[in-house]
């Protein structure tokens, strides 16, 4: 699997200080949830929210998503790709298009 630029970064990184000992696959699933809920918790109160602390927060998710991908040995863009030809299967354009609807409602 070759890394991305990004990847090398955050690997640099967590390498750097030691802390893969850390970044074990349950430890980041869970820092992605207390991260999104930190992101939510930006709109919490309304619509509006700060973009800088939104773009803070968002970073965070993506960070770990990356670190938990990376660790697991899989390719974020793959994993992407792969579950958005499964979605595309269960929502196609003539059910879909401007409905929210659940796949099993259209």
């Amino acid at each position: 699997m070759e890394r991305s630029g990004l990847r090398d970064e955050l690997a640099d990184f967590v390498a750097e200080r030691d802390w893969a000992q850390f970044h074990t696959p349950e430890n980041l699933a869970k820092s992605i949830s207390i991260e999104a809920a930190e992101l939510l918790e930006c709109f919490q109160w309304g619509p509006d929210a700060d973009t800088g602390r939104v773009r803070d927060e968002l970073a965070d998710v993506l960070t770990y998503c990356l670190l938990l991908t990376d660790r697991l040995g899989l390719d974020a863009e793959t994993i992407v790709r792969d579950k958005l030809a499964r979605t595309r299967e269960k929502y196609p354009v003539e059910k879909a298009r401007g409905r929210s609807a659940k796949y099993d409602e259209l």
